[in-house]
């Protein structure tokens, strides 16, 4: 898999380059054939913290990963760690609904042992642990407005009291650099 490296704030050497390609090959045995698509690993340094972002478009899935830490090597360790866990819950999620030739599940690779035995990896739920819950206030505004303040407080999604329709939506920022409105049915 090709990975378009880019680093915010950072300089990307070529040894931080190398070790990005060498951890994130370790991804590969998970996969039965070449992946075409190409991911993108961010690395950027905010407050003093090394941020490391890996986002891997699949058939039908995207992976995502991010972690921060006082240094950039761990950040990248973490990061893989964390796309591995996601592999292994996907492939067991593909595995228990689609039973079917020709599905999802021909993405991934089996893990066999030596003596061609499958190996079993058991995958528990650690990563759906909640960590944070914030509570704020809707301000009622109009979608330009949403996209404004989405903008100004650098995320990529902005949740808001929609003026119009005096429902709760969503606006994104879409990969083409456009934007992108969720609203109930």
């Amino acid at each position: 898999m090709n990975y378009s490296i880019r680093g915010q704030q950072i300089e990307v050497t070529e040894a931080l380059r190398e070790y990005v390609d060498k951890k994130l090959s370790r991804l590969d045995k998970y996969f039965d054939a070449p992946l075409t698509s190409d991911g993108n690993v961010t690395l950027s340094v905010v407050r003093g913290l090394h941020v490391v972002e890996v986002t891997i478009p699949l058939t039908g899935v995207v992976l995502r990963a991010e972690d921060r830490s006082d240094d950039m090597y761990a950040s990248m360790d973490a990061v893989v760690d964390k796309l591995e866990r996601q592999i292994r819950k996907h492939k067991t999620k593909i595995n228990r609904k689609f039973r079917q030739e020709g599905s999802l599940k021909t993405l991934f690779v089996e893990n066999t042992a030596g003596n061609g035995n499958v190996a079993t990896i058991e995958d528990t739920d650690d990563d759906l642990e909640l960590v944070r819950t914030k509570r704020f206030n809707l301000k009622p505004m109009d979608v330009e407005e949403a996209i404004l303040q989405m903008n100004m407080v650098g995320h990529n999604f902005f949740v808001f009291s929609n003026i119009d329709t005096q429902e709760i939506n969503v606006v994104y920022k879409r990969n083409d650099g456009k934007y992108g409105l969720i609203e109930k049915e």
